[in-house]
């Protein structure tokens, strides 16, 4: 793994130095003792395939205009956060603090362990399913993981697809995990659904 940068470590309180803070009121407790140790990777554009619109921030905060996208509508009234999102441009904007469950995953499963939001770290990357991603957000995301992976326990990343497949599709196709953990210096045990055999890396406590 490679070392990581001092602003991307979160601190004490679970908030990363390297963000812009913009808290979300949709988050809880863990419950008492779980580990954190799974980084979940997301996708998300809003309008749907548009980019720079501030919207995410607004879905994230329960500020969402319903009436300007037809689309906004139909999720307005959904609560939900991630505890991070790497713009387009690379810019690293924290939610929720890692201490605490962003409502990210919902249902979802890792290797028989339901209800993901409970142990994991959930990373939005601006985009969609249809186009590349940025070299800014590939150098961000390789700067976050490590950092993460060097403050917690965390034994294993993957996409939301891997974790509610069948339901959910991001990061997409797109995303280039070679890429990623050749970047972040991430070992090939660490990502059990792109790696063969790597899946008999990652035990249930």
């Amino acid at each position: 793994m490679s070392k990581p940068e001092h602003r991307y470590l979160p601190e004490a309180d679970g908030w990363v130095p390297a963000a812009r803070r913009v808290p979300s009121p949709n988050f809880d407790e863990r419950p008492a003792g779980m580990p954190v140790d799974l980084v979940v990777l997301h996708n998300i554009s809003l309008p749907p395939g548009q980019f720079g619109s501030g919207d995410i921030e607004a879905f994230f905060q329960n500020r969402l205009d319903p009436n300007k996208h037809p689309y906004f509508a139909t999720i307005h009234q959904v609560q939900v956060s991630a505890h991070f999102l790497v713009t387009r441009e690379g810019e690293l904007v924290q939610f929720v603090p890692c201490t605490q469950r962003a409502w990210h995953a919902g249902q979802s499963d890792f290797f028989g362990r339901a209800r993901c939001n409970d142990f994991s770290i959930g990373i939005e990357i601006e985009g969609c399913d249809d186009l590349p991603f940025t070299l800014a957000q590939y150098d961000t995301v390789a700067a976050l993981v490590p950092a993460l992976l060097a403050a917690y326990p965390v034994r294993a990343i993957a996409g939301h697809s891997d974790i509610a497949p069948g339901r959910k599709t991001d990061p997409g196709p797109h995303f280039d995990w070679a890429r990623f953990a050749r970047q972040a210096g991430v070992a090939p045990g660490m990502l059990p659904y792109q790696c063969p055999g790597a899946a008999g890396q990652v035990t249930n406590p």
